[in-house]
């Protein structure tokens, strides 16, 4: 740190020394111009004179006020005011008094709003020159006398000049402070998402695969014995759930690494073109599935078919975990007009332990359905889940066939 910027620093943790230091120096000031006549008996010539005690006593009357220029600004200024319009009146000659009501009239200014100096500003550049150029014995035409009209304006516009500028670096300050705290909570937005789409997968992963492992797990301990054939398929099929979600869980939380690290996944996130893989795997775990798609051509924003797919996948994993052995499910893709709409039905009893109740899985929490929702309302579209009349269940999702980027695209290439 320079030295300037170190004297800067003190004199600002110490503002009554820094007043008294100003009232100082101006007093000094004011003697000094109070001992020079610039008018002598044979034109302009600088001589020594002597100050009357009325004169040197406002002048330090105006130096003391000044100390207390930052505490009360408005009564300083009335102080110093009354002073020299008495040194005025009374000063022959006169003596420069009205410097400190100029630095008074500074202070005010720099520190009061705009209105508030132009109404102090010219009552005090209206009453000083007044009662200079009327109640003076100078000629109203004096030079003094339009000095102070002059110095009482610098007075009052250097003041608002100073008040302007530090509201301008305040201003500066405060939109720094404001974009950094909102940066700030868009990263924490940013990252609370992030978790949440990724505990999203997690649960269709886990919920998914699980489920299926259990069921094939118990049609192999339940066939071991008399069928080994159908027990070693069983467990085949076990193997080959296990070893997807092995694979997915490695796809998801490897998008927790950082950007240096190794073995970031670059398998693409499933969509509706795996559909008859996931299918297939429910076939395995004994739950039949009928098909019916009427979406041909139609290429899907990635978020949106990976919610299509996640939504048929949770939906098609709560029938099995809770529609009955014998329920069968239907799975519909269509496309009809700017959307996509997929539906899943199931005939099921909700008879088991894990049953529906008002469209909530009774043991879970409904952290499937409340998944799903929220992966809906993510690409902006809507879901509507409840009971069938006459038994089962019902999901169904209207999801839009472009995101909101690609219809923004769109737009400009209309534009």
């Amino acid at each position: 740190m320079s030295t300037l910027a170190r004297a800067r620093c003190t004199l600002g943790a110490h503002p009554s020394a820094l007043d008294t230091a100003l009232a100082t120096a101006v007093l000094v000031c004011m003697l000094a111009g109070s001992f020079v006549d610039p008018h002598g008996p044979e034109g302009v010539s600088w001589e020594l004179r002597t100050p009357d005690a009325l004169s040197l006593a406002l002048m330090a009357v105006g130096a003391a006020a000044l100390a207390f220029r930052r505490r009360e600004p408005m009564a300083v200024l009335a102080v110093t005011g009354c002073a020299s319009v008495v040194e005025s009146v009374t000063g022959e000659p006169r003596a420069p008094v009205v410097m400190c009501a100029v630095v008074a009239l500074f202070t005010v200014a720099a520190s009061a709003d705009r209105t508030t100096t132009w109404r102090v500003g010219l009552l005090t550049m209206t009453v000083l020159t007044g009662a200079a150029m009327l109640a003076g014995p100078l000629p109203w035409y004096a030079q003094e006398n339009l000095a102070v009209f002059a110095w009482t304006g610098i007075g009052a516009t250097a003041g608002d000049a100073v008040r302007s500028h530090r509201a301008f670096v305040q201003a500066i300050r405060d939109r720094a402070e404001k974009a950094e705290r909102t940066r700030e909570e868009e990263a924490r937005r940013r990252v609370a998402e992030e978790r949440l789409r990724i505990a999203r997968d997690l649960h269709d992963v886990v919920a998914h695969h699980i489920a299926l492992v259990n069921v094939q797990a118990g049609v192999a301990s339940h066939v071991m014995d008399k069928r080994p054939d159908q027990a070693k398929e069983a467990l085949a099929h076990v193997r080959q759930a296990s070893r997807s979600a092995l694979d997915e869980l490695r796809a998801t939380v490897g998008l927790l690494r950082q950007s240096g690290d190794p073995e970031a996944p670059t398998e693409p996130a499933p969509g509706l073109a795996r559909l008859g893989e996931l299918v297939g795997t429910f076939h395995h775990a004994g739950l039949h599935v009928e098909v019916a798609r009427a979406d041909q051509g139609t290429e899907l924003p990635a978020a949106v078919d990976l919610a299509a797919y996640r939504i048929i996948q949770e939906a098609l994993t709560n029938v099995r975990k809770h529609a009955g052995e014998r329920a069968k499910a239907e799975v519909s893709v269509v496309r009809v007009g700017p959307n996509i709409e997929v539906t899943v039905l199931d005939d099921g009893t909700g008879t088991d332990d894990g049953a529906l109740a008002d469209g909530v899985p009774v043991d879970g929490g409904g952290h499937g359905l409340l998944g799903m929702r929220e992966r809906v309302t993510a690409v902006r579209g809507t879901l509507t889940t409840g009971p069938r009349y006459g038994g089962g269940f019902r999901v169904h999702a209207i999801l839009p066939v472009r995101s909101r980027t690609d219809a923004a695209d769109a737009v400009e290439d209309l534009v």
